[in-house]
């Protein structure tokens, strides 16, 4: 019963409805204002607490990978998802103490390095071969959902429970949409298959630089600063959306639509880059989303009301959607399969470090200014960078095969 392999994706889409990026970035804007009521607490503080949460997992994906690759995907992921669940159902006991909140922010952070996406498409990269691309894109679309999805349950549950004991049931939420799945649809393979699969990879000729030599390329640090930049400011800005919106007179009702409506235009934007990818240089694609992005932000700046905001959301949320599949197509262009892991380990752990500082500086902006058009200034410089270092990265060393007898341009030209 459930041998077929499309089934690990199903279990991902749900699974991941309750990432770790939902659950301590999205959810938890619904919270902040709340909170900060009640406990006193800065919205600064509060966003630095998100930026905690995010830094330790950061820190604490590598080892949660080591561990994967040790003892196997659902072997790991079980006790993380159980103790991540309890980590966010904890928060219903904060006080107003500052040290309280970053503790039980980062414990979250540390338990939800296990609901990240390394396990989940480690898993389907196991099942796969031929369909791989299509079962990752279609996976990892559960997290647009989530972001479109979760923030609405969560103003249900601060509506009828208030926050803390909304914080309880979406610790019973991430329990039970990501345990069950795992434990019903995941099965590791048998170890001497693993084994044997992993020396016919490390024996085999692989094309692309190592580690080492990607970091002495322009290309790398370009891709390190367009992710970088763009994560600061587009998750930055939609972690305070709810509490901006409402600022300006919008209903809460509203506001979370336009946070949902950025979950679905993130799937979009996964989907639509993902197909155009293979047909169009792909650094034009970053720029098309990238211009997107710098729109919906200025749509945001200028205090836009009524429906406006939405369309900012939106066009932020597709912009954001793209990110995680381009940045993968992008390190197999430019640099390879050979040391693939370690790169997209090496840009990614920044793009969680951005999640935090975005947070952080649109919270101290308002804490000290009373108003985020500071802060939304300095993310429009930020994406406006981040579209013009697109555009620096030049032609692909390591293009598709299937275009290689059609292409003259030479590895040193990409240098």
């Amino acid at each position: 019963m459930f041998k077929n392999k499309w089934w690990t994706v199903f279990a991902s889409v749900i699974a991941l409805i309750v990432a770790n990026g939902v659950i301590n970035v999205f959810a938890v804007g619904v919270f902040i204002k709340p909170i900060s009521q009640q406990l006193g607490f800065g919205r600064g503080t509060i966003s630095t607490a998100i930026a905690a949460a995010n830094w330790c997992t950061a820190l604490a994906v590598p080892f949660i990978g080591r561990m994967i690759d040790r003892w196997g995907v659902r072997a790991v992921l079980l006790p993380a998802i159980t103790l991540f669940a309890i980590t966010v159902a904890a928060r219903a006991f904060l006080t107003q103490s500052v040290v309280l909140l970053l503790i039980i922010f980062g414990l979250s952070g540390i338990t939800g390095s296990g609901q990240s996406t390394t396990g989940y498409s480690k898993q389907i990269a196991m099942r796969f071969d031929t369909q791989r691309g299509l079962a990752l894109g279609i996976a990892l679309a559960g997290i647009g959902l989530g972001t479109a999805i979760v923030p609405q349950l969560c103003n249900i549950l601060l509506a009828i429970f208030g926050w803390r004991m909304g914080f309880v049931g979406v610790g019973v939420l991430t329990f039970f949409l990501a345990f069950v799945p795992v434990f019903i649809f995941f099965r590791d393979p048998e170890p001497h298959a693993s084994q044997t699969q992993a020396r016919a990879k490390t024996t085999a000729e692989v094309p692309g630089l190592t580690f080492s030599e990607a970091v002495r390329t322009w290309q790398l640090w370009a891709m390190v600063l367009i992710f970088f930049f763009s994560t600061v400011a587009i998750n930055g800005s939609l972690i305070h959306v709810v509490a901006m919106l409402t600022d300006r007179g919008i209903s809460v009702k509203l506001a979370t639509a336009a946070l949902s409506f950025s979950g679905l235009a993130l799937i979009g934007g996964r989907l639509i880059s993902g197909y155009l990818m293979d047909k169009i240089f792909a650094p034009y694609i970053g720029m098309f989303f990238m211009l997107g992005s710098i729109i919906g932000m200025g749509i945001l700046g200028l205090g836009v009301r009524g429906t406006g905001p939405v369309l900012g959301t939106i066009l932020m949320g597709m912009g954001m959607g793209a990110e995680v599949d381009m940045l993968a197509f992008l390190i197999g262009a430019y640099f390879g399969l050979r040391s693939f892991g370690a790169i997209h380990g090496f840009v990614y752990a920044g793009i969680l470090f951005a999640n935090g500082v975005g947070a952080g500086i649109l919270g101290w902006c308002f804490q000290w200014t009373r108003s985020y058009n500071t802060g939304l200034i300095a993310f429009e410089i930020l994406l406006v960078i981040s579209f013009v270092l697109f555009a620096t990265l030049g032609s692909y060393r390591f293009p598709a095969r299937r275009k290689q007898a059609a292409t003259t341009v030479a590895p040193a030209a990409a240098r």
